[in-house]
């Protein structure tokens, strides 16, 4: 009770009400900032790592040996698998691209375009052409755009493929090549994949790099990224002595770490605002435990006791800062949840462009807020305001009344 009615009596002297004004203004900015920042932060892996999955399949099964040849069987093993949503077969190789003098290195991915679509959306970003027109035997193929534009060749017109594999004869070693249709053109809007991947009919590529009946691996769409290492593990022990089992997360382990350490780092260099809001109560406290220094010596020769003295200064600190908590945390979720409208109104207002799309991957501000990450700052911030309450009130219940009040 004294100590909230601290909190709420004016304060005779209007320096110490600044430094406490100040103190909770510094936790409402670190909180807020830490809250919308880390959504933001969220919102940029997410939209990551999904163009990456547009491409990338969540767990792919292939050979030790290079080449699967009993794919069809180990697909219909998967089939019972309660994780596995879809399965799609896939030829992956090698190749150089050639129009006139143009000459680039791409890999060359065999699809079937009916079973593509159940485990990759990357056929739903073709922006020109139609992924219907990858018939076998017809030899079309779609490349990114990127891909296309550093060949000079557009929709209709015709590149050669030659594959590294050669095949023997009467003159010696020839390179594989085959001329093909550029049917679509792709655009995922990540330079790795638009400008070095090139779509073939998985038929058309068993025939240019001389599989046959085999294929490099089985693709499979899981019904939950974020279980792919559960569910690798449970295939490997089912299947994996017979077959190579890697999940998304192993494809780009280094750049998927590099994104946690980037949003750890981020995340702690914010946290010391909070900390410096934080020794700005503990200044505040020291202070007003030296204006209050009569007052807690009449306590004291009432009979209160020093952990009650305690008490009083620690109520008042962490008021202070669960105030400040509470409305850093409300600015926050409020941000987070409309950034995509604030960001907007931002750059039409200022009449400019905070990342220019003709620069930048991602040109707008993706955002994902998560509760799992308000309730972690809420909780680390309440743990600082605490604590910087302790020595202040522990000074508090140092005070000798018969020092204190000798000079009243």
């Amino acid at each position: 009770m004294i100590g909230l009615r601290y909190t709420r009596a004016k304060r005779r002297n209007h320096f110490i009400s600044f430094i406490s004004l100040t103190s909770m203004a510094g936790i409402v900015l670190g909180v807020w900032a830490l809250i919308t920042v880390m959504s933001i932060m969220n919102g940029f892996h997410k939209d990551l790592r999904d163009r990456i999955l547009f491409v990338v399949s969540h767990i792919t099964i292939s050979s030790f040996e290079g080449a699967l040849e009993n794919w069809a069987d180990v697909s219909d093993q998967l089939a019972d698998h309660p994780g596995v949503e879809a399965r799609a077969p896939f030829i992956l190789g090698q190749g150089m691209l050639t129009k006139r003098s143009q000459v680039k290195g791409a890999l060359i991915r065999g699809i079937d375009p009916e079973k593509e679509r159940e485990v990759s959306q990357v056929l739903d970003h073709i922006v020109q052409g139609s992924p219907e027109a990858l018939q076998p035997g017809a030899f079309g193929i779609v490349l990114g755009r990127g891909l296309a534009r550093s060949l000079g060749v557009s929709v209709g017109e015709k590149v050669t493929v030659v594959a590294p594999k050669g095949k023997v004869s009467p003159a010696g070693l020839l390179p594989r090549m085959k001329r093909f249709t550029v049917v679509g053109l792709f655009e995922i809007n990540m330079y790795e994949y638009d400008s070095g991947i090139a779509l073939v009919h998985i038929r058309d590529a068993a025939r240019l790099l001389g599989l046959g009946e085999k294929v490099s691996g089985v693709r499979l769409k899981l019904d939950n990224v974020d279980h792919a290492r559960r569910i690798h593990r449970e295939l490997a022990a089912e299947i994996g002595g017979r077959v190579r089992i890697r999940d998304w997360t192993m494809e780009h382990a280094n750049f998927f770490r590099a994104l946690e350490i980037e949003k750890r780092v981020v995340f702690i260099v914010l946290l010391l605002i909070v900390a410096v809001a934080a020794f700005n109560i503990v200044s505040t406290l020291v202070m007003i435990v030296t204006d209050k220094h009569s007052d807690v010596a009449i306590l004291r020769t009432l009979g209160m006791s020093p952990g009650s003295v305690m008490k009083i200064f620690m109520v008042q600190g962490t008021v202070i800062g669960v105030v400040g908590i509470v409305l850093g945390g409300i600015l926050g979720v409020i941000t987070a949840l409309n950034v995509e409208t604030l960001v907007p109104a931002i750059e039409s207002f200022f009449n400019t462009e905070l990342f220019p799309a003709d620069i930048y991957l991602i040109s707008d501000f993706p955002a994902e807020m998560r509760w799992t990450d308000v309730s972690r700052i809420v909780g680390i911030a309440l743990a600082m305001s605490f604590l910087a309450t302790l020595y202040p009130a522990w000074r508090a219940s140092r005070v000798q009344p018969a020092d204190a009040l000798r000079f009243e």
